[in-house]
């Protein structure tokens, strides 16, 4: 088993001289996917490092800008059932919604659930090569049972995905990373925040050895009006993304005044590409429109063996959720597609 020490802090400063002062050294926060790779040997810790009880991490407060700031340790419960979220940032309450249990939800962390690991099988088998857990010993999903592995950003090094349905919104909504470490406060866009693998799979993010995330600021065009969250999964119960799509539309007299596309299950890092969104522009919203945004965001996809269908169900989940996010009643259960 893995021994480790543990201890409770209440000051953000001691949590970082923790982290900065041994990489063994581990956050601990709701908990819900570091005790996972603990319990299966996928890492390790020295010392694990409660930071709970840091009370300015629990709260959603307004900015001066007309945005928010999200605390990094307010679950993704009470985000999600926030009434600010509720009501000018729905895109974002639906993701969280639809991402894993409602007993997840209650216990996972936001600075947690942007530092969740791939929930690739070979990454979790110890006993197979993983570039991301032992880097260098080769990526055993290639060549391996890839049907929900990835289709974009991927290299010979590793086709994992990334598999936060919240983040999917983040990137949607331009959302900025706030962060606090050995060298003081920054931020991060979110855009830049998860990393493609390359050559360093191992390596999600771009956070330095020490830093912690205190939380997310969103700005404050929330696309409350038309928006929705797409998730294509095996089961409708608790199960992760073969293709999400986060949509958020601003609309004037029946034209697209700004457009964000965001698709999750496909990438290493939640998959955004700019160009669409501007093509679609001024543009009205119709489905040869959507389609050519699709094609502009899938452009390079790859398949392997097992999850080609992905690129044809990412470009058929764009258009619908391109649709859905006109009329977002057509997401209540029961509704029929805007098709």
């Amino acid at each position: 088993m893995n021994n480790f020490s543990y201890i409770k802090t209440n000051d953000i400063g001691q949590a970082v001289a923790e982290l900065s002062n041994d990489s063994g050294n581990k956050i601990v926060a709701g908990g819900t996917n570091i005790n996972d790779l603990l319990k299966y040997f996928v890492t390790s810790a020295k010392k694990l490092v409660d930071i709970n009880p840091v009370i300015d991490n629990h709260s959603v407060i307004r900015l001066d800008n007309g945005g928010i700031r999200i605390g990094a340790l307010l679950t993704n419960a009470e985000t999600a059932y926030h009434p600010i979220i509720e009501q000018h940032y729905p895109l974002l309450s639906k993701a969280i919604l639809a991402g894993a249990s409602a007993q997840i939800r209650n216990m996972a962390t936001n600075g947690g659930n942007l530092l969740q690991r791939t929930r690739c099988y070979y990454f979790y088998d110890i006993n197979t090569p993983c570039n991301k857990r032992e880097p260098g010993s080769g990526c055993s999903a290639i060549k391996g049972y890839n049907r929900i592995h990835a289709i974009l950003g991927q290299s010979d090094n590793c086709i994992a995905v990334f598999p936060s349905d919240m983040c999917v919104a983040l990137a949607a909504l331009d959302a900025v990373v706030n962060i606090t470490g050995p060298e003081g406060d920054r931020t991060l866009e979110f855009k830049t925040f998860h990393r493609l693998p390359g050559n360093t799979p191992d390596l999600d993010n771009n956070l330095k050895q020490g830093e912690i995330i205190t939380g997310i600021d969103l700005p404050e065009m929330g696309f409350a009006n038309n928006y929705s969250y797409l998730k294509l999964r095996d089961r409708a119960s608790y199960s992760f993304a073969l293709v999400s799509v986060a949509t958020g539309l601003d609309l004037e007299n029946g034209i697209i005044k700004n457009a964000r596309i965001a698709l999750g299950g496909v990438a290493h890092k939640p998959w955004r590409i700019l160009e669409a969104e501007y093509f679609l522009k001024d543009k009205e919203p119709l489905r040869e429109h959507f389609a050519a945004a699709a094609d502009i965001i899938l452009e390079g996809a790859k398949g392997y063996e097992h999850n080609d269908f992905k690129i044809d169900l990412a470009k058929r989940a764009i258009i619908r959720n391109c649709f859905m996010a006109l009329d977002p009643e057509s997401q209540r259960p029961g509704a029929k597609p805007s098709l």
